[in-house]
């Protein structure tokens, strides 16, 4: 099975074969974040590796988003949403509500939490349950907060 850094590599060459500069920019990107943490490492990535940065990306896109629809600047908003996008096409498949609030229950009942104290251990449980999916953090968050709140 090829590595996430091997699949963005064949991707580029697609892209630059198709002269698809659309695609082209936001995978020299992606595999200049990869290439970056791999000399960080020093050493080849591990998927699970791969994918935080990934997620990273994704994340600062997300933020990026809020800011500059907040600024009104949505032509900069537009091409961020087109980034993100894009990049969640490397990440796993998002877990469903459903898997997600299972996941919050069964994590609570593990941990045995009661408030809204014991929210970071229940955090710990649900992210370990829903570890191959992906979800957003702050989203999950909320609904970790809202069912220790009751």
């Amino acid at each position: 099975m090829p590595t996430l850094v091997d699949q963005v590599t064949h991707d580029i060459a697609d892209a630059m074969r198709q002269k698809d500069q659309a695609t082209l920019a936001p995978l020299r990107m992606l595999k200049a974040a990869l290439m970056n943490r791999e000399v960080e490492k020093g050493r080849a990535l591990d998927e699970a590796e791969s994918l935080q940065v990934v997620n990273s990306l994704v994340k600062q896109r997300r933020d990026s988003v809020e800011q500059f629809r907040a600024g009104g600047r949505t032509d900069l908003a537009d091409r961020e949403q087109a980034e993100l996008e894009f990049l969640q096409r490397y990440l796993p498949p998002a877990a469903d509500e459903a898997a997600i609030a299972q996941a919050i229950e069964a994590a609570i009942a593990e941990t045995g939490a009661v408030s809204p104290k014991d929210m970071g251990k229940v955090m710990k449980a649900v992210t370990a349950r829903l570890a191959g999916q992906t979800v957003d953090g702050r989203a999950l968050s909320e609904a970790v907060k809202k069912r220790l709140a009751g």
